[in-house]
């Protein structure tokens, strides 16, 4: 994109993400990845409860290195004297340029929409998946509300959408129809795995684990992997393999919890991890038998791109995202199948053949590149900005389907 359009880059999700300390989930792997690539010519915004600042480039600079680095204590001093003393500054909002919020974070307040239109900003939102609206059994009921505002304040006011995935769009674009509306240009710019290359040699690691990734949660399916292991612990006694889940507890997790302690952790053949850096987890996952992924519901998958650009086999639910990011070259099995997906692990743990047959596939795997992803995106920025100025996104509700300026179809 030209230098002539100011961008303004929405880093409240990483903000967050440091103050806390908390391990970065698959939405804030992908807001850092952003933040790599926008970060040297970007202006920072912050918002709060419908309080939205932006930074100058001198502040944006200082706060993007903040934000830039992993560190295992939080920086919070440090963030928090840089904001004080940038908020402590005379405000001054801009005047247009592409906005840019890739991390659901605060688009669904009026605030947000009415501060992005007194700025004459073009806003472009990426819409990672449609999972509470679609899955609300398995989301907090004030996260369905707030997910389910933010799908529709973009679809009226975004001036562009992107998403990662061809089954995002597909629902996506299912829901817009669901609320007579029109979406704005949708760019389908499929999403990369973090390069997961670094070395942990203090970790110990015999090879013969299997390794389940993704926050601890209902829709995630971890109870059917605690069903799986008393059965093969029932199967092959001492001798059944190990797992390894990496993750946080979240929502709907405690079941799993709960369930986990009874089973005195399947035997002692089940460790929960939940820290874990990304050396570790490279180390973790390079040495394990397959990685799993009973999950019900998916955006795209980062965990499986990861893992099947590294050669590791991927035993995961047979769902539309997984299909899409597993190239046909994972092995996908219904989430409900107990007993296909019991077979399938024992098959990986007791034949060396078998994995190594899926191993030696994965050799066709193509994985994208985030320098793909923001290709795309750099030749679709600009034509968002000259579009949105003929065509402002006023009236979208209810005027039935229009012919788009720019081509939806994907890049790829």
């Amino acid at each position: 994109m030209g230098g002539d359009v100011p961008l303004l880059f929405d880093v409240t999700r990483l903000v967050a993400l440091r103050w806390s300390g908390r391990p970065a989930n698959g939405i804030d792997r992908v807001s850092l990845e952003y933040l790599r690539h926008f970060g040297g010519r970007a202006r920072a915004v912050v918002q709060h409860r419908g309080v939205v600042r932006m930074w100058d480039e001198q502040g944006s600079a200082r706060l993007f290195e903040l934000l830039a680095q992993d560190r295992p204590r939080p920086p919070r001093g440090r963030i928090a004297m840089h904001i004080g003393r940038c908020l402590a500054k005379s405000h001054v909002d801009v005047g247009g340029g592409i906005y840019l919020n890739v991390g659901h974070t605060d688009f669904d307040l009026p605030a947000h929409v009415a501060w992005t239109g007194r700025n004459g900003l073009h806003a472009i939102y990426l819409i990672h998946d449609l999972i509470p609206i679609r899955f609300p059994e398995h989301c907090r009921p004030h996260a369905v509300r707030r997910h389910t505002e933010r799908v529709r304040m973009a679809l009226l006011h975004g001036s562009g959408i992107i998403v990662g995935g061809a089954a995002v769009e597909n629902d996506l674009r299912e829901q817009a129809a669901l609320w007579h509306l029109t979406p704005p240009p949708i760019l389908f710019a499929p999403l990369a795995g973090a390069p997961l290359a670094g070395t942990s040699p203090s970790v110990d690691v015999s090879g013969d684990h299997f390794l389940c990734v993704g926050t601890i949660e209902s829709r995630k399916n971890h109870l059917l992997l605690l069903d799986l292991w008393e059965r093969l612990r029932a199967r092959f006694g001492t001798a059944a393999p190990h797992l390894i889940v990496v993750g946080r507890f979240g929502h709907g997790g405690e079941a799993f919890r709960r369930s986990l302690a009874m089973s005195g952790h399947a035997g002692g053949h089940i460790t929960i991890l939940e820290h874990c850096d990304d050396a570790r987890l490279a180390t973790l996952m390079r040495n394990a038998r397959a990685i799993l992924m009973p999950t019900l519901a998916e955006g795209f998958g980062l965990p499986m791109a990861e893992a099947l650009a590294q050669g590791v086999p991927v035993i995961a639910s047979d769902l539309p995202a997984l299909r899409e990011v597993g190239q046909g070259l994972a092995c996908l099995i219904a989430p409900g199948d107990r007993d296909a997906w019991e077979a399938r692990i024992a098959a990986f743990h007791t034949d060396a053949d078998v994995r190594r047959r899926h191993v030696d596939a994965l050799r066709a795997y193509r994985p994208t590149r985030w320098t793909d992803h923001f290709d795309a995106l750099e030749r679709w920025m600009p034509m968002i900005a000259a579009r949105a100025v003929a065509n402002p996104p006023a009236d979208r509700a209810g005027i039935g389907p229009r012919t788009a300026v720019l081509p939806t179809g994907h890049p790829f």
